[in-house]
């Protein structure tokens, strides 16, 4: 069967999130005036596609240790109590409770902190790999308020301003796989 809610066509059943291939991104602004981009490399989850897409199901994690800005330094900060606190607290986990075809909300939990996101959601259509896997990929973005979650850290800066804006934009780019 396949599921279909406007321009997305998508085969139904279990989809596992293809680790290899996917990117949970951020982007905040750093002393205002340029952007520190990161992500999280290690990221699981599964999409299950139902009949009526509108009763699909995605539920993900990231291991926040995983975090990577390009900065060893930035990347210890952002796993400190300042921020992230990865030892109390080593993953992040969202899940969803709608998904219109174009639009997937849901709860995201960061430091035991669970609030509702929406998501703009782009199809990027479904193939097959040259062993016979099948695969769909999906765009989506996010605009947050990293205080919504405690992730209050920061520093006034010469002349105003802070260091890291409170305005986070999350990306993502995920492959998923179909399972059997």
């Amino acid at each position: 069967m396949t599921a279909t809610a406007s321009q997305l066509q998508i085969p139904t059943g279990t989809w596992a999130v293809d680790a290899a291939h996917t990117e949970v991104g951020f982007v905040a602004r750093h002393l205002m005036v340029s952007k520190v981009r990161g992500y999280f490399k290690d990221v699981e989850g599964t999409v299950e596609v139902a009949e009526d897409i509108t009763q699909s199901r995605v539920d993900v994690t990231a291991k926040i240790a995983s975090v990577e800005t390009g900065s060893a330094d930035r990347d210890a900060h952002l796993k400190s109590e300042d921020f992230f606190d990865a030892e109390k607290f080593p993953t992040m986990r969202f899940v969803s409770t709608s998904f219109d075809g174009s639009t997937l909300t849901g709860d995201l939990t960061i430091k035991d902190v669970t609030k509702s996101v929406e998501f703009d959601v782009d199809f990027g259509g479904v193939g097959q790999d040259p062993w016979g896997n099948t695969k769909a990929g999906f765009e989506a973005t996010a605009t947050v308020n990293r205080k919504d979650w405690g992730l209050t850290w920061n520093a006034a800066v010469e002349g105003g301003g802070v260091l890291v804006s409170d305005k986070i934009t999350i990306n993502i780019d995920v492959q998923l796989a179909k399972q059997a």
